[in-house]
């Protein structure tokens, strides 16, 4: 059965860093776009960052260009969030998600999601 496990987040304070991860199993995600959305508490799921397979392209939402890097790690079937200078607007659970084509995961309609893991910047 086709997973995807997230892992990295925690509580940190404004202006520092973490790098969320997330790992593939139970399945081959070969040739899938893959990605992060976010939902903070009382707001709608939003989207974050995504890779293709190919690593040709990669999307990013505008509150988070310049601060996230998202990169993907074929050999260990993951792909990496770096988060640099947190603020308080990013705190949120994010979860990772996988599909044929970035389209659907910046629309919210990945075909594969994790189970999430929260984020909490303090100010």
């Amino acid at each position: 059965q086709a997973r995807l496990t997230e892992s990295g987040g925690g509580v940190v304070q404004a202006g520092e860093s973490l790098t969320l991860s997330c790992v593939t199993s139970g399945a081959s995600f070969s040739g899938y776009a893959m990605g992060w959305s976010r939902q903070a508490p009382g707001k709608e799921r939003e989207f974050v960052a995504a890779i293709r397979w190919t690593e040709s392209s990669v999307y990013y939402a505008d509150s988070v260009k310049g601060r996230f890097t998202i990169s993907r790690d074929k050999p260990n079937n993951a792909i990496h969030l770096q988060m640099n200078d947190l603020k308080p607007d990013d705190t949120a659970v994010y979860y990772c998600s996988a599909d044929g084509v970035p389209a659907a995961i910046m629309r919210g309609q990945s075909r594969f999601w994790g189970q999430g893991t929260q984020v909490t910047v303090s100010p």
